[in-house]
């Protein structure tokens, strides 16, 4: 329990007119102190015992200079944390009409500066939410516009008013213990600092706003905003509710001063009692021996009967008016304002249990009782279980079994029915284990003679699937090696053209290119037989890899991707050049803290030594912070561009992603296309292996050299298992089944290579 007096604070309103004689002196210890001087009117005649100053005491007296911040930091912000704390809270401004009430409670509309009380308490309730991670909270709104005592909800979301009549009345209720309950008041959820201004503007474009010769928009209504707050630490079972009024009164006014009528008087007559009424609560609460307070006079003294006096932490702001023509109404302000002054009120912490927890808990404990109470009077039903109850217990023990936890227990209660049906449910999991074992073993054996003959097939299909793909990467090189040799002899061709003539030239061009290709074609065959018998892996052949260079330097990507891979080298570059500069600059940052913590040491004991100092600031110490800043803000900003490098490389390192995807499923779309091509083709091109066999014997100068060359290189392979030669025998390949480039030179050393690796197959086989 927190007791303390009503907080009283002052804030004059800014003037263009003269204003009257007044100070404000904010220098003392016990508060601020705001005075007015009025001078005697010579009228009146020599005997004047009228009064020339009033002086009234305040815990702060806010200028005519004072910003919308700086009231907020020091009245406000206290009552929301206090509110965050668990203790209700309540800030409500009183002055005559056209003081700057409802500026100082809700603000202006012009500026972002000018926000008032109640925008700045949610972006800083908000504020908090988000940076507590030990409390989870839960915020409620409501917004109550008393209007001629007649309360009205101005955020209904069911109706949708075009005047105020047309929204729904509010209704004061009382329980036994003098609780306030207001009837068809909603209180509407907010999440979020957006959702909760949303709901203040619609309240506040639903207020009733009217001129009058004091102020051109005067809010003819008491407006109430609340903010209802509970908040619980993870896991826990207590509750911490609070709430937080934020009251704009309509302001008091002298009808015989301002000269209105009609609607506008029926409104200042009834703002005028309300305020009356309120006055008379303040002065029976700051009386001690007081035993009644008129709280249900009025709708507004009831709403704020618990911010009067009761469970709450109450701030008052007493806005006045400087001009000479209001100094009587701003007097009769400050008056109130010492009078609330007075009153004391109890705080209490707002802390109760869960009652969904608390309903929960009861309900078990009233089960537990029951199934004890049956327990000991021996009661038991002999009814048969239902079919849900039936699968609820299977779940239950499935669960049971599942659960790795020693200390599970099995919660039945005292039913016996229960009880048997677990227990043979039990029975039945055990039973099942050994039949599955016993089947196992009895059908292992009969299994295991086939499982190595199945494996045997299996290997030998995968060898053949091996070589045929093998034999489809050769055909595949080949062609390749045809449209290379076409390209030799095209720019042979347009050299001769530009030399005008010079054949000699030409010809030892195209016979370098022919013998290149000669030796490639050498090197290549031998190192695909090696790898026709070596096992299959997830990797790429020696040929394929070839095939996807070639693949990859014709591809329309290529250029894309490598630019990109330029400019992904050039930010990672960048990227760690800056994280050099952020390192760098929080180390000057930790090094310059620590020599101004070193600097303040000094300092310190220069003061305990009897080192005169002089009063003003430390220049070194000035010069250190102001290094620190600089380097602050270099951090941040050198950080920033870090943060959007990396989101430029992120970008960059998908799109050579995708680009890498696509290439390679391109490259396997040509590459089965190329050798379905292929082995379509192999009929009608084995009349041309047939005559490009003539032609090599014919032609052919050191046949025998070729060969013997061949077997030199494959004597160097590593030499395949027998096994595997013996699998691979049935199935070796024929003159007719290889496509043959038409070079007279090539295909006798593709036929050399071929009856090589027949010989090899042969001896092996045989031996």
């Amino acid at each position: 329990m927190v007791k303390q007096t009503i907080q009283i604070f002052a804030r004059v309103k800014p003037t263009e007119k003269a204003p009257a004689v007044y100070s404000v002196d904010n220098e003392e210890q016990s508060g601020g102190r705001l005075e007015f001087v009025v001078p005697r009117d010579l009228a009146d005649g020599f005997i004047n015992n009228k009064r020339e100053s009033y002086r009234f005491r305040f815990q702060k007296v806010f200028d005519q200079v004072t910003k919308q911040e700086e009231i907020f930091e020091t009245i406000a912000k206290p009552v929301a944390d206090n509110v965050l704390a668990g203790y209700n809270g309540t800030v409500f401004a009183y002055g005559q009409t056209g003081s700057g009430k409802t500026f100082t409670i809700t603000g202006g509309a012009e500026r972002y500066s000018d926000r008032g009380i109640i925008p700045r308490t949610l972006s800083y309730l908000y504020q908090h939410f988000s940076q507590d991670s030990n409390m989870v909270y839960t915020t409620h709104i409501s917004y109550l516009e008393i209007y001629n005592e007649v309360g009205y909800d101005l955020l209904d979301p069911r109706h949708e008013a075009s005047k105020l009549e047309d929204l729904p009345k509010v209704a004061i209720m009382e329980d036994p213990d003098q609780n306030i309950h207001l009837k068809n008041l909603s209180l509407q959820p907010s999440a979020n600092e957006e959702e909760a201004l949303n709901l203040l503007f619609l309240g506040d474009t639903n207020r009733m706003i009217a001129e009058t010769p004091m102020n051109q928009a005067s809010t003819r209504s008491h407006c109430i905003f609340t903010i209802h707050l509970c908040s619980r630490e993870p896991g826990s079972a207590t509750l911490r509710r609070s709430k937080l009024h934020l009251v704009d009164l309509a302001g008091s006014e002298r009808v015989g001063k301002t000269g209105v009528g009609g609607q506008i008087l029926t409104e200042a007559k009834y703002i005028n009692l309300s305020l009356h009424y309120l006055e008379q609560v303040i002065t029976a609460l700051s009386e001690k021996n007081r035993s009644h307070i008129p709280y249900r006079n009025s709708m507004m003294t009831s709403v704020l009967r618990d911010s009067l006096g009761g469970n709450c932490m109450t701030t008052m702001i007493a806005t006045v008016s400087v001009d000479k023509r209001n100094v009587d109404e701003s007097i009769s302000t400050c008056r109130f304002a010492q009078r609330v002054a007075l009153i004391k009120n109890e705080a209490l912490l707002n802390e109760e249990l869960d009652p969904a927890l608390m309903i929960a808990r009861l309900k078990k404990e009233i089960q537990l009782l029951k199934e004890e109470l049956a327990m000991v009077t021996g009661e038991q039903r002999h009814d048969e279980l239902t079919p849900e109850e039936i699968q609820g217990l299977e779940e239950q023990v499935k669960v049971f079994l599942d659960d790795p936890d020693p200390d599970r227990t099995l919660d039945l209660g005292p039913d016996m029915r229960k009880i048997h049906l677990c227990f043979s449910l039990l029975k039945a999991k055990v039973w099942e284990k050994p039949c599955v074992q016993n089947g196992t073993d009895n059908t292992s054996h009969l299994t295991s003679s086939d499982k190595q003959d199945s494996q045997t097939h299996g290997e030998l299909l995968k060898l053949k699937d091996m070589l045929t793909q093998r034999d489809n990467e050769i055909s595949i090189l080949v062609s390749m090696l045809k449209k290379e040799k076409k390209k030799v002899q095209e720019a042979n061709a347009q050299l001769a053209n530009f030399s005008n003539g010079d054949t000699s030239h030409s010809s030892s061009t195209s016979t370098l290119g022919e013998k290149r290709l000669k030796a490639e074609i050498s090197e290549d065959f031998p190192l695909a037989q090696h790898l026709m018998n070596r096992q299959r892996g997830p990797e790429l052949s020696m040929g394929r890899q070839e095939a996807f260079e070639v693949f990859r330097q014709d591809h329309e990507d290529r250029l894309t991707i490598d630019d990109n891979k330029t400019i992904l080298k050039q930010r990672f570059a960048e990227a760690k050049a800056l994280g050099e500069q952020v390192n760098q600059a929080r180390n000057r940052v930790n090094e310059l803290k620590k020599q101004l913590e070193m600097r303040r040491m000094q300092m310190a004991a220069q003061g305990v030594m009897g080192v005169q100092q002089n009063s003003e600031s430390d220049p070194v110490e000035e010069r250190l912070r102001n290094q620190i800043e600089e380097e602050k803000k270099s951090y941040k900003s050198t950080f920033g561009r870090l943060k959007g490098l990396k989101t430029e490389i992120e970008h960059l390192q998908h799109l050579l992603h995708k680009s890498k995807i696509k290439l390679q499923k391109d490259f396997q779309d040509w590459w089965t296309q190329e050798a379905t091509k292929l082995q379509k083709d192999q009929r009608p091109e084995s009349v041309e292996v047939k005559q490009s066999l003539n032609s090599t014997t014919r032609h052919s100068s050191s046949p025998d050299h070729a060969i013997s060359t061949r077997e030199r290189k494959l004597r160097d392979l590593p030499a395949p298992s027998a096994r595997d030669l013996r699998a691979l025998s049935s199935t070796a390949l024929s003159p007719s089944s290889i496509p043959l480039t038409g070079d007279q030179q090539t295909d006798a050393d593709i036929m050399a290579f071929i009856k090589a690796r027949q010989s090899l197959l042969t001896k092996t086989g045989t031996s």
